[in-house]
């Protein structure tokens, strides 16, 4: 009875740690949501539940994938390559940080997306959109 109650505790606690690392998120550690910030600004990203890898390799793998930020404009649907222009900037080399980003002062949104070594946009559960005014 014990072995039975022991077996079943810890495929419970397997369970419960396989659906906590199945979260999977992205998000700006800088700027914050509704941020001020200056004309020209470097913005920081993280991910949770992912792998970052460089584009072009692995690119079948949905466990790993690279970042894009896109400036006032929405996000691209799963599945969908992430065009490249000046408003869909690419960090195909694995970077958690952007280079010099220049906006004009006003409101303006920035989308973080993740998608796979193909540029394929991942979808909703990794994108997070935010705004923040340039002074």
């Amino acid at each position: 009875m014990l072995k039975k109650i022991l077996s079943i505790t810890v495929a419970l606690g397997l369970a419960a740690s396989f659906s906590l690392g199945a979260t999977k998120s992205v998000s700006f550690t800088y700027p914050k949501d509704g941020a001020e910030v200056p004309t020209t600004f470097k913005a920081k990203f993280a991910e949770k539940g992912m792998k970052i890898t460089p584009a072009g390799k692995d690119i079948d793998d949905k466990t790993k994938g690279h970042f894009h930020i896109i400036i006032d404009g929405a996000p691209v649907a799963e599945g969908q390559v992430i065009p490249t222009d000046g408003t869909h900037l690419h960090f195909g080399k694995g970077q958690t940080e952007s280079g010099d980003i220049t906006l004009t002062p006003g409101k303006h949104t920035l989308t973080l997306q993740m998608a796979d070594g193909l540029h394929r946009a991942f979808g909703a559960d990794l994108t997070k959109t935010i705004t923040v005014t340039v002074k």
